[in-house]
């Protein structure tokens, strides 16, 4: 019987897993809603491990992909939005439930790893993706290997100040790490929502403004322009770093198909470059690649 990986995303309302086969198959998938409590948390992802193993046949190598990152220097979480795991030993405590060892990685760097190997940038040299929905986060891939960082948290786009902000821009709203003007503040989902809400006062998710931009709703148009105009120019700050080959998008915004009409003519104005020869796509395996990319922190 061929081997198994098991990959799990530990999103913010659902967990979910998959059993991935060595061709890249899905053996047997679950979801179950995040208990949003630190020891059920653990109590479901066992559950899910078991019933993936029992729907498959097969015993899998565990991968999750999770909000924030464990620090290489005291091996605890930080920096998740799901605030119960901060300061808490989540990996040891699930090897210690699952009795075996468990990979752990950034949700954007899953995505990054599930694109560059059969998705979206499958063949690419450097991959960035860029998760756009409730926060925004980013992942490195070069020559199919994450790139992670010695503290474990390169490509943190999310926490990066608006690259070239002009003056109503800076120093930019309050983020919850502290800081102010960071890119999750600007180009989220929530980002899009709270910056329409102070221009005009209407108070529209990210769906509702680029609904009625497409619409001709002036207030909406000029949002999603300046939206657009954001993320332009955060894609342009990574290109002049490490001028990815692809910048591969997903989460809810990833979802607008105007921003890939519109975002090449943004960061061609900003990249430090006289062609800009990169490109950006959405996730071909749309909010599967977390977990697929989850499941292959583990090489078979």
């Amino acid at each position: 019987m061929s081997p198994m990986r098991i990959g799990i995303d530990f999103g913010g309302t659902k967990i979910e897993a998959v059993g991935l086969g060595a061709d890249g198959a899905i053996l047997a998938r679950k979801r179950v809603p995040n208990p949003g409590a630190y020891d059920a948390a653990i109590d479901a992802v066992a559950g899910l491990v078991a019933f993936i193993e029992s729907e498959s046949g097969r015993t899998g190598a565990i991968g999750m992909g999770t909000p924030g990152s464990r620090s290489p220097r005291t091996g605890l979480m930080r920096n998740s939005n799901s605030t119960y795991l901060n300061g808490r030993r989540f990996g040891d405590d699930l090897e210690a439930r699952l009795g075996r060892p468990v990979r752990l990685a950034n949700d954007a760097n899953c995505l990054a790893l599930s694109e560059a190997t059969d998705g979206a940038a499958a063949g690419a040299k450097v991959a960035f993706a860029i998760i756009i929905g409730t926060g925004c986060g980013g992942g490195l891939v070069v020559d199919g290997s994450l790139v992670e960082g010695v503290g474990g948290v390169a490509a943190e786009i999310g926490h990066i100040g608006l690259p070239w902000p002009s003056a109503e821009e800076a120093p930019g709203p309050k983020c919850w790490c502290g800081l102010h003007g960071c890119l999750e503040t600007w180009v989220s989902g929530s980002g899009l929502q709270r910056d329409h809400l102070e221009r005009t006062g209407q108070a529209l998710d990210a769906p509702g403004i680029v609904a009625a931009a497409r619409l001709g709703e002036a207030a909406s148009v000029e949002s999603l322009d300046r939206y657009v105009d954001r993320l332009g120019r955060a894609i342009a700050m990574v290109t002049n770093l490490v001028d990815p080959d692809v910048f591969v998008l997903g989460g809810g915004m990833s979802n607008v198909t105007e921003l890939y009409e519109r975002l090449p003519a943004v960061v061609e104005r900003h990249a430090f470059s006289d062609q800009w020869a990169g490109r950006i796509a959405p996730a071909v395996w749309g909010d599967a690649s977390g977990v697929r990319g989850a499941a292959r922190l583990w090489a078979l």
